[in-house]
Order: C-alpha cells, then sequence, then structure tokens
C-alpha cells in the first residue's frame, strides 16, 4: 500500500461499478442518496480507529426506502450496513458496503404501553429524546451509555450496550423484548418469546435451525462463555441454554430478538424494536470516594457494592487532570475532589425514598473509615451538581482524546470484564504491561461490574500497531486468566472480531458461523464482523497507517501549539506557517476530532446549530472535521483547502464556536473556516460581496454621513430588490442601518479619575448602535472610572479584524490586529483594563489574536479584555465598583446569550449584573445560535438556514414574553435576528444598567 488515498481507489476497484447502483437509489427512494467521494469519506469512520470507504450512503426517507434500499442492494450483490449515529468504537459501523443511516428519519415511537411498562420504536431515535418523551410518564429506557445524546437505539440493540448503571437495570439485551426485522431474503420477520412466534414461517424455522445449533455445542457454551454479566462478544447463543445463572429475561424465557441483539447487523436489519422501561427513581444522591491511590479504589469495589448502589463509576487521575483543564469542566470537578486524588469512584443511590438513599449515602461513609479511608467522601445530595458531575463522567472518552499530539488513546483491550474480587489484580498486572511498552493506560467508566475502560497511549502512525498487538496479546492473557470477558460493552467490530474464536474456542466459533450461514448465506449483511474478521491491526483499516502523509501547506494562523512534539516550550510564538511546526499543528488540530459524534445533539449549549437544522453529517462539526481531514492527507484530490468539497462542507458553519466549548477535544470549526476561506480567496479571488463585509470598517463613517439617503433607497422596493440581487443579499432582509459616530463626537470627553478603563467601541456600536458605547461610558464614568477610547485625534478607529476574518481577508485581519495591539499595549503595560461591547470583537483578543504570530504581547492583551460585563463583575467582586441601581419599568428581562460569549463562558457575568437591578426577574433562554451569524444570514443562499436556526429556540421562546419583559442580547447579530424575526427589540445590557443608575 502505497497511501491511504491508493488503498481507498484499490478498493473501489474490487466493487463493481456502483454508477448504476447509484441511479436505481435516486430513482426509487424518496430519501437521499450519497455516492461522492466526500460523503463517503465521512461515513467511512466511527468512533474507531478504523477506516473504510463504503460503496455509498442511503438516507432513507422511511420504512418503505429502508425495504426497497435492501432490495436493490440484495439484486445488485452489494453488502448492507446499518448505521445509527456512527458512535461505535470498535468499527461496527463502517464496511465496504452501502451504508443505511437511519437516524436522519427512522427515529419514531410507534407504541406506547404505559402500563405494561413498553415502547416500540424505530431504530434511528436518540436514547436521549426517547427518555425526555417518557419522562413526564414517569418511566425511563435505564441503558444509560455515556453517548445517550446521540447514540441511536437501533445501535444500542446491533452493539447490546451496556451504561452505567447495569449492576441495577441489566444490558442491553436484558431489556428488549422483541424486534421486527428486515431479512436478508427480503422477508419481514418478527422475533420475540419463542412460545409466541408463529408455527410455521422463516422466523419458526430460524428458532428452530438455531436452537439446534445450540443445543449442539451446549457444553461448550456453559464452558467457555464467560460468567460476568458484561459479555457482549459473538452471537448470544446461551439463550437457550435453561441453565443460565444469568438469563436474559427475568422469567427464564427464550426470546429470539435477544439472538439479534448484539449481532452487530450481520444477521438482520431492525426496522421496530420493542423496548421494557423502567420507572424514574425518586430520588438519587451521589458520594464521591477520594483515594490516594489507583489500587485501593479497584480493591474497595467489590465492598462498596455489597451497599446496592446503582452505579460505581471510576474517573482515574488522568482523567481529572484533563478535566481541569476544561473551562466546562472544571468547577464541577474541583466540587468532586479532596485533595489531589490518584482515583475517585462515583457511587450513586436511588429509589422511591429519599430518607433512606441519604442513609445509603451515610453507610457509604461508614464504610470507607471501617476500611481505613475517614474524610475521603464527598457527599453530592442536590440533583443539580450530581446532574453536572455526571456530565463530566459521560464525556470521559472525549475528555481521553482530548490530549494533543500524535499519541491517542486507543480502544482495544478498553472493556475487557474481570470478576471484582480480582479487578485490582487485574488493573495493577495491566499497568505493567503497559510500562512494558514504554506507554500509560487511561481508566475511567464501570467499576461496579468489572468493565474498566482503558486505553494506552499509542502513535498509530509509527510503532502503535506492533505495541497493540503486543499488549492486547497480553492481556488477553490475563483476563482468561481472570476468567473474564475479553469483550465487555462497546462489541467486536473490526476490533475485536478475530479474538471471538479465541474467546469461545473454535467449537462454538463454528456455530456462529452456522448461525450466520443461516441468517445471511450470501454475506450481505455487515461483513467481516463477528465471524470471517479481519486481523485487529490490518493496516488497509486504520484511519492513521504508518503510510498516512498530511499534505504541504502553509496555514495563516500559527497551530504550533497543537504539535506538541515540536511546539517551543518558552519564548515568542512563531510567527504563522514557521516555527513550531504551525504546518504540522494545523493537521494535528484538525485530527483532535475522535469521531465520538457530541456534537450530534439537540438539547442544551449551543454546538452544533447547522446539524440542529439539517440533520446531515456534511453540516456536523464531526463531518467537517472529517472533511478537512481527509482534505489534508490528500485523500480528496490536491486543492487542499481551497476545494468545493471544503467549501460546501463549511457552507452552514456560522463561527458560532460552539464546537470550541462544547466539543470536549475542543475543535475549534470557526478557526478552522478562517484558514479555508483565506486559501479559496487566494486561488478564488473574493466576490463583491465579501469585500462589502471585509470593508465595512473602512466605509462605516462615509455610509453614516449619507444614512437619509441610504434609508431613502431601501424604501424604494425596487431599488432595494436590484441591489440585493446583485450583492447576494436576502431580500427579506433590511440594510444596516448607519447613524452617528459616537468616537467622533465622543473624544475628548472623558472625565479625569484615579482609576482607568479603555472602552473599546467596535464598528457596529460606534456606527450602527452608537447609543450602547453612550451607556457603556456614562455607567463607567459614574462607577468612578475615566474612560480611554479607541481612537487618536485625525485617526481611523481601532478595529479588531473581525470582518476580514470573515470575508476571507487574512492579511488585513491580521494588519488590524496589529494596529490595535501597538495602539493598546501601553495602557495594557500600565495596567488599564481593555473593556469591549461586541463579544465577537472583544473576544478575539482573546482568541485570534493569540495565533497571529505575535508573541507574548498577544497574551498580556488578551488577559487585560473583558466585556463590559465581565469588567464590572470583577470590580465588584474587587470591591472597587460603587454603584447603586432602581427598577426599571420592566419586571423580567429574557437574556439571549451571544455564541462567542458561550464560547468563553462569559455569559454569567450578564446575568449578575442584571441581577442587581431590583425587582428584576432574569431568564436565560437556552437557545443555541441566533442564526444571524455576522453577514450570514444576510446573505440570500443562506436565509432560510439562518430563520431556521432561529425558531429552534430563540424565536418560540421570545413569541412568549409579555410586554412586561425587556430583551437583552450581547450581540449586535442577535439584536438584528431577534427584530427581524420577532418584530421586538432587544437591547445591551449597558443600556438597561445606565436606565436603572441611580
Amino acid at each position: 500500500m502505497t497511501s491511504l488515498k491508493d488503498n481507498t481507489r484499490s478498493r473501489d476497484a474490487r466493487v463493481k461499478p456502483v454508477t448504476d447502483l447509484a441511479t436505481r437509489f435516486s430513482r426509487e427512494l424518496q430519501g437521499e442518496v450519497l455516492f461522492d467521494h466526500a460523503s463517503r469519506g465521512r461515513y467511512s469512520t466511527d468512533a474507531s480507529i478504523y477506516q473504510v470507504m463504503p460503496v455509498g450512503v442511503v438516507i432513507p426517507r422511511d420504512q418503505r426506502d429502508l425495504t426497497l434500499a435492501l432490495d436493490i442492494a440484495r439484486d445488485a450483490r452489494v453488502p448492507v450496513l446499518a448505521r445509527g449515529a456512527g458512535t461505535s468504537q470498535c468499527g461496527q459501523t463502517v464496511g465496504e458496503a452501502v451504508v443505511i443511516d437511519n437516524s436522519h428519519w427512522l427515529n419514531q415511537i410507534v407504541e406506547f404501553d404505559a402500563e405494561a411498562r413498553t415502547v416500540v420504536v424505530e431504530p434511528g431515535i436518540v436514547l436521549d429524546h426517547l427518555n425526555a418523551w417518557l419522562k413526564p410518564h414517569g418511566l425511563w429506557y435505564p441503558v444509560d451509555v455515556s453517548t445517550s445524546a446521540q447514540c441511536t437505539l437501533g445501535g444500542m440493540a446491533g452493539n447490546n450496550s451496556c451504561g452505567s448503571r447495569s449492576i441495577r437495570y441489566g444490558n442491553m439485551v436484558h431489556n428488549v423484548l422483541g424486534m421486527e426485522a428486515l431479512l436478508a431474503d427480503g422477508s419481514e420477520g418478527r422475533f420475540g418469546f419463542v412460545e409466541e412466534l408463529p408455527a410455521s414461517g422463516r422466523v419458526r424455522e430460524l428458532a428452530e435451525s438455531v436452537k439446534a445449533i445450540a443445543t449442539g455445542v451446549a457444553s461448550e457454551i456453559r464452558e467457555h462463555f464467560p460468567k460476568v454479566l458484561r459479555r457482549v462478544g459473538g452471537y448470544n447463543l446461551d439463550i437457550f441454554d435453561c441453565q443460565n445463572p444469568k438469563p436474559y429475561d427475568p422469567d427464564g424465557r427464550v426470546n429470539l430478538a435477544h439472538l439479534l441483539v448484539g449481532s452487530e447487523g450481520t444477521l438482520a436489519v431492525s426496522r421496530r424494536i420493542k423496548l421494557r422501561l423502567s420507572p424514574l427513581p425518586d430520588h438519587k444522591v451521589l458520594g464521591v470516594v477520594n483515594f490516594p491511590t489507583f489500587y485501593q479504589a479497584m480493591d474497595v469495589t467489590q465492598h462498596i457494592v455489597t451497599l446496592d448502589p446503582t452505579a460505581v463509576e471510576l474517573v482515574d487521575r488522568t482523567m481529572i487532570e484533563l478535566s481541569l483543564e476544561n473551562p466546562s469542566f472544571r468547577p464541577v470537578i474541583e466540587r468532586a475532589l479532596i485533595g489531589k486524588p490518584e482515583a475517585i469512584l462515583l457511587v450513586e443511590f436511588a429509589g422511591v425514598d429519599r430518607d433512606a438513599q441519604l442513609a445509603s449515602l451515610a453507610r457509604l461513609n461508614e464504610l470507607l473509615a471501617d476500611l481505613g479511608l475517614p474524610g475521603c467522601v464527598v457527599d453530592m445530595p442536590e440533583p443539580v451538581e450530581q446532574k453536572a458531575l455526571w456530565d463530566v463522567r459521560k464525556a470521559g472518552l472525549n475528555i481521553m482524546m482530548s490530549m494533543k499530539g500524535d499519541g491517542k488513546p486507543v480502544s482495544f483491550i478498553e472493556d475487557c470484564a474481570v470478576p471484582l474480587e480480582h479487578l485490582a489484580e487485574y488493573t495493577d498486572k495491566l499497568t505493567e504491561v503497559f510500562h512494558r511498552h514504554g506507554t500509560e493506560g487511561t481508566w475511567y467508566a464501570h467499576a461496579s461490574v468489572g468493565t474498566l475502560h482503558v486505553r494506552p497511549i499509542l502513535d498509530m502512525r509509527r510503532d502503535g500497531a506492533k505495541k497493540m498487538r503486543e499488549i492486547a496479546e497480553q492481556a488477553s492473557a490475563l483476563v482468561r486468566e481472570y476468567k473474564g470477558a475479553y469483550s465487555g460493552e462497546h462489541g467486536d467490530g473490526l476490533c475485536r472480531g478475530e479474538w471471538v474464536a479465541w474467546q469461545f474456542g473454535s467449537t462454538v466459533n463454528g456455530a456462529f458461523k452456522e448461525v450466520k450461514r443461516l441468517f445471511d448465506p450470501e454475506n450481505l449483511f455487515n461483513p467481516g464482523k463477528i465471524v470471517d474478521t479481519p486481523k485487529m491491526d490490518d493496516e488497509d483499516y486504520f484511519r492513521f497507517p504508518a503510510s498516512y502523509r498530511r499534505i504541504p501547506l502553509t496555514p495563516v494562523f500559527d497551530w504550533s501549539a497543537w504539535d506538541v512534539e515540536r511546539a517551543p516550550l518558552t519564548g515568542e510564538q512563531s510567527a504563522p506557517g514557521t516555527g513550531g511546526d504551525a504546518t504540522h499543528g494545523l493537521a494535528m488540530a484538525v485530527e483532535m476530532c475522535n469521531n465520538n459524534g457530541h456534537c450530534r445533539k439537540f438539547d442544551a449549549g449551543t454546538m452544533c446549530p447547522s446539524y440542529r437544522i439539517t440533520r446531515d453529517e456534511q453540516h456536523l462539526t464531526r463531518g467537517r472535521a472529517n472533511t478537512l481531514r481527509m482534505v489534508l492527507s490528500g485523500q480528496l484530490g490536491d486543492e487542499g483547502l481551497a476545494s468545493d468539497e471544503v467549501k460546501e462542507a463549511l457552507d452552514l458553519c456560522v463561527s458560532c464556536k460552539g464546537c470550541r466549548r462544547d466539543c470536549p477535544t475542543g475543535i475549534d470549526m470557526a478557526k478552522f473556516k478562517i484558514e479555508a476561506r483565506t486559501a479559496r480567496a487566494k486561488v478564488k479571488g473574493l466576490t463583491l460581496r465579501d469585500r462589502l463585509v471585509g470593508e465595512m470598517p473602512r466605509y462605516a463613517p462615509w455610509a453614516s454621513r449619507i444614512s437619509g439617503l441610504l434609508g431613502a433607497a431601501e424604501r424604494l422596493p425596487f431599488v432595494s430588490r436590484r441591489v440585493k440581487q446583485a450583492l447576494g443579499l436576502a431580500e427579506q432582509r433590511d440594510f444596516p442601518r448607519f447613524h452617528g459616530n459616537f468616537l467622533a463626537e465622543d473624544q475628548g470627553r472623558s472625565m479625569q479619575a484615579s482609576r482607568e478603563v479603555l472602552l473599546f467601541v467596535d464598528t457596529f456600536n460606534n456606527y450602527m448602535e452608537s447609543e450602547n458605547a453612550r451607556a457603556a461610558k456614562r455607567v463607567l464614568e459614574k462607577a468612578g472610572y475615566g474612560v480611554h477610547l479607541n481612537v487618536k485625534p485625525g485617526e481611523r478607529p481601532l478595529c479588531c479584524g473581525r470582518t476580514y476574518l470573515s470575508s476571507g481577508q487574512f492579511d488585513k485581519a491580521r494588519a488590524e490586529a496589529k494596529r490595535s495591539l501597538d495602539h493598546l499595549l501601553p495602557f495594557v503595560e500600565r495596567g488599564v483594563p481593555i473593556v469591549g461591547l461586541e463579544p465577537s470583537c472583544l473576544l478575539s483578543m482573546r482568541d485570534e489574536f493569540l495565533q497571529y504570530g505575535f508573541g507574548d504581547a498577544a497574551r498580556r492583551l488578551a488577559d487585560s479584555a473583558l466585556l463590559f460585563e465581565e469588567f464590572l463583575v470583577k470590580a465588584h467582586d474587587a470591591g472597587e465598583l460603587a454603584l447603586e441601581f432602581k427598577p426599571v419599568d420592566y419586571s423580567r428581562a429574557m437574556l439571549h446569550g451571544h455564541c462567542h460569549q458561550k464560547a468563553f463562558d462569559a455569559l454569567r457575568p450578564i446575568e449578575r449584573v442584571l441581577a442587581w437591578i431590583p425587582r428584576l426577574e432574569v431568564e436565560t433562554i437556552a437557545s443555541s445560535c441566533c442564526g444571524m451569524a455576522g453577514s450570514f444570514g444576510y446573505e440570500a443562499e443562506h436565509y432560510e438556514a439562518s430563520m431556521r436556526m432561529a425558531e429552534l429556540s430563540l424565536l418560540p421562546a421570545i413569541r412568549q414574553a409579555d410586554d412586561d419583559t425587556v430583551l437583552v442580547a450581547g450581540g449586535t447579530s442577535c439584536r438584528h435576528q431577534i427584530h427581524d424575526g420577532s418584530g421586538r427589540e432587544a437591547v445591551h445590557v449597558a443600556r438597561l444598567l445606565e436606565k436603572s443608575l441611580v
């Protein structure tokens, strides 16, 4: 294999020409058919270390589409691979097949019986969405995997997923009652309890044949099937074993659907799944046990489970340290720590009686004291802090993958399960194995059931594959010694498929092959999984094989910080494109995406607004990162970042920076988009609209002087329509309104005071909403500050360069930033805070300025740059703010946060300063991006997407606000979108504070 790209082409050559196949899919299906190289590439990976280019992708619109897709593929003798969220960690959801993505449309609740506690769902429904629907009924589906915000029930069934609370509720297989599935011959089968199956028909035939196979190897099954709860490898042939000590059904009945659970889509494709539900516990309490050594945490677990907890979850020192580096997780994890523990265990008790749960928490404290660890438990009896800590634990995988550099924690032995009495000894010996191979392991997850997610840190581009094989062989010996399961939660896939025969023996493995042939004689359902699998270290399947190469390019930002092996340890950052190595660092920053799909969420946070409205992998942070990775490694041609594939993938990215904060690995798609737009502008040039956006700070003074003429033109529909059409602007939007020039009008009017600030008035608040700048200046002066402004007489006002960045004019943006830095640095050096009003402008000083190559000067500016409300809170907490406020004409304020405020954890200061206004109730709208996003919402081709983003949650919330509610929004774009979408006016917090001043 000469390169990954060449390898991909050789695979394509082995598949029959697909043009006719794609044409037939497109002609007969209502859903999407994606056979282009970029789309296939986005579906070539999951959360594993593997990459396999699929034949194509089909997104069925309904059940008819799903059936037709299988029929067409069978006629063409092309394999199929059903897929949900693509979060599999062992490579189950990649393969040389037509990928059928059920997550977009096949996500409905079909039947619900509250009394019987059952629900029937389509395979594409997300676990958290199902549980949100069930919550008003007091029920939930308790297989609570860490990817619950994105994983689908079909994927969970295919994988036999488990979850943090399996010690109480069991695995997926224990909570599935039936399944409707499509079989390889095109028939539909209803799988359920054997005694309830029809007396004849295909499913009855399968049941009898599988029973005969299982009976023939019954003694081997009893000998080789691990006697632990967490065993998800192979096929569940032990459903027919009446002597099974841990039956899958509480009544011991045989359910043929349990054979499909964990089969990874190799036997059938699910259409509907019937689930057993559980009552929601009324009360939960949490005890966080801090341990001075990792060994003690593992050894004590067997004693803790005797208290009947619902969960006992491990967080090791590595995960603690990485969590402390994440601004979102830091305050949460700090609350859980006593000193510097080497490991913590999250011990949860849940049930109907709160007093009983509190008593269990007290017994936990007593038990630890009896075991010689008094005072090591942090009690968390309240739901809010419990949820916050569980969110950190659920992000464990992503936190672990946030390590910079080529060495990453690699999943291949991560869910081996051993009996609890051996857990401490097993982890101790496995750590010795890691050390013998010159690496460390990261540990977290399900201590309660002896399944710890351990990932040794390996560089798969170098000697990682060799070490992976050696470590796997030594780990398997330990698993056998302790009579454990090699595959304890995440399935077999490409990673552990070859170990199925090792775990179950040749006789049972032969039985597995018989079952596969019985269900799928032509091997068209997800071939190469569970039986007849490739080697785990076959480089043909690696996402990063030894032959992986990055194409040469010169980025505009300095990315050397991401290249931990080459980055300078001290001194100034290198200039863009040089030094550390910035070129190498850009690719490594892109490769931080681990494909776990945390961005496929809808319930909270900002990320990812474009995916929320499209549900399209192309418009997802993960999909974009995969596109960029393939481009930077030459897998999508040689145009690099200027390519059409990159432009299309980034088309709906609104640069909200939600991923910068919400993505645990810190993917910053907004910054990647700047690189891509700059690269494309150099090759394709700039449009008139690009220049209009970028040059706004320069023509704004002129526009403000002729605002009356521009307003008159706006009132002439024929004129405004023609102009907007010529510029590619949305006809539904009014032109931005320029009026006044605050900086010109207010020069030299600052009061003298012993304390100083510099008010950085951006283009928007200077020429479009100058009343915000006036209000901010008045509040600051009332607080006793002398206010400097970002302009000198006769000079053009300082500018952050944001408009140039967004339009692909990087050099001009950097020049503007340098001009601002040179002017502001003397103020910074004498301790004057730099205070701004517009989040995207001010926060660029704490973000992009640091990657321009300005060295330590940029860092000093970043440390001094504060948003208006951040400065007030800081002054207040230091006892330096002497302001009094009176009630305003409103009893309630609804706050919408600018995306960049959320990304930098700068929304809470607005909430705090609003709370200073007497008798004002403050509500923060749980919204993603407003959709305007600078010029995005003005662009004709993006207007509809812009409004759909606003309609997700922002505009519906605002329409419910009464006239006694004031709307507060931090960003110029946000306020304009609110006006355009609701007809209501939103104000900057400075104006409300000014109105409230005594």
